[in-house]
């Protein structure tokens, strides 16, 4: 009966935050097919060279959002609602700078920003619209990724789902609207995935609003060590997300040197359909966050084991559907993005995906991993792994690799990145169980032998492998 429950809650959050995440993945994607259709292989390259930046926007969102509401939802497990609400307090302080950056950088320099890409031509003009209007629209997606972690760690995962999703649908219909009827371009499918979050922060108004829900800004100072906490914690949440921008660049800069703005076209399909897969494991993860913070601040070890190995478990079995559905079906899923049939797209993002592909089981293991590490307090791991899978590892695995073997090596580069940070992640994960088994574990019934929280750690990880 026991285990039902632990099962159930973990189910409840990570099934609708997958939900989500999937329809939050959808923003670019629904953009890829509609340009793909109305625009060609030239719209296709163009959307794929300015894409990066989305992901920036979207990890700092999460940066802010995941970093504060761990915090948060340790605060509230411990009963302490004033501090809690400190954090909220000083998120919303930092969207409001990270905004002002990245609106400044949208008005002035978004025509450099896609030349240092590599986008030229009729390609570069539309880059550089794509790219403008997504910087102007930065405070909404900043705020709504802030918003929707708060709301998920307020108890109310539900909602956040129906903002995410509701988003998303809106996202689609657009773009329709924008690009056909209105005959708006690249601007119309940009502009369509910049309201949609807009929708989303509405959906969510009812609890974000309301003075009898768990998170509220106060007027006080703001305290250095707050935002130092946020940011802290928040790190992995952007290097995850940011390691996708830098795939992208790197990858579009050696398609372009090896095949061309066709080359940039192909890697767009696999890379935007592989977001939908990394859609899933962050959706996981961020689903069963809030069930590991709460866990560790109520020194709940039993839930906190449970959880983590349900989350391992689950990220593998998804693992292994999408790579089934790759294997089987690379031809169909590539040709919804070729809508002028060229041979030459087909020919590379088929045999790419499969290869691309291979890397979803590590990712899974990665990010889950990196949530967990974040979510008991222990940003350093977590740090440490998103920068190798980010950077550390992954730019000198693009270009060795593509020198080697060319357009195969590069493909391989990014599954053979991610099953090597795997092994460096699991050996973290078994250093600090080695460390902290040689300490006593906490008693329950002992409440100044619960405030060191590293024994928690033992625990937590044993009987896991």
């Amino acid at each position: 009966m026991e285990k039902t429950s632990y099962f159930r809650t973990f189910c409840k959050y990570t099934s609708l935050n997958v939900l989500g995440m999937l329809a939050l993945s959808c923003y670019i994607l629904a953009d890829t097919f509609f340009v793909s259709q109305r625009m060609g292989a030239n719209g296709l390259a163009a959307l794929n060279l300015a894409v990066p930046v989305y992901n920036f926007l979207n990890g700092t969102g999460l940066m802010l959002g995941m970093g504060a509401a761990t915090h948060y939802s340790i605060a509230k497990s411990q009963g302490n609602d004033r501090e809690a609400d400190r954090y909220f307090t000083h998120a919303v302080a930092l969207v409001c700078g990270f905004t002002a950056l990245y609106v400044v950088l949208g008005l002035f320099f978004p025509g450099p920003i896609v030349r240092l890409f590599g986008a030229s031509g009729e390609v570069y003009g539309m880059s550089e619209t794509y790219l403008q209007t997504l910087l102007l629209f930065s405070p909404a997606f900043l705020l709504n990724n802030t918003l929707l972690c708060f709301v998920r760690n307020d108890g109310a995962p539900q909602l956040s789902m129906a903002g995410m999703i509701t988003g998303s649908l809106s996202n689609v219909v657009l773009d329709w609207v924008f690009m056909y009827p209105l005959g708006l371009g690249i601007f119309g499918a940009a502009f369509a995935t910049g309201l949609a979050p807009v929708i989303s922060i509405a959906v969510m108004a009812p609890h974000w609003l309301s003075r009898k829900k768990g998170f509220h800004l106060r007027k006080e100072r703001l305290r250095p060590g707050h935002f130092a906490g946020i940011l802290k914690s928040g790190v992995p949440s952007l290097v995850t997300e940011a390691s996708s921008g830098i795939v992208m660049i790197a990858f579009n800069a050696l398609f372009l040197q090896l095949s061309g703005n066709t080359g940039v076209a192909a890697y767009g399909v696999v890379a935007n359909l592989a977001l939908v897969a990394v859609s899933i494991f962050t959706g996981i993860s961020q689903g069963v966050q809030p069930l590991f913070s709460r866990a560790w601040g109520a020194q709940d070890h039993r839930t906190l084991q449970k959880n983590l190995r349900y989350a391992v478990v689950c990220a593998l079995v998804f693992s292994a559907a999408l790579y089934v559905v790759v294997f089987l079906f690379a031809r169909p899923l590539t040709a919804v993005f070729n809508s002028g049939a060229d041979p030459t797209l087909q020919a590379l993002a088929e045999p790419g995906m499969r290869l691309y592909f291979l890397a979803c089981p590590f990712v899974g293991i990665n990010v889950v991993l990196s949530v967990y590490f974040t979510s008991t307090e222990h940003p350093g791991p977590a740090q440490l792994l998103s920068l190798l899978y980010g950077f550390l590892v992954l730019l000198p695995m693009v270009f060795l690799l593509s020198a080697a073997g060319g357009v195969t090596g590069t493909w391989c580069a990014y599954p053979a990145t991610h099953a090597l940070v795997c092994v460096v992640g699991l050996l973290l994960f078994r250093r600090l169980h080695k460390k902290h088994s040689q300490k006593p574990l906490p008693n329950p019934d002992n409440k100044a032998s619960q405030k060191g929280g590293a024994p928690l750690q033992s625990a937590a990880v044993c009987r896991l492998f």
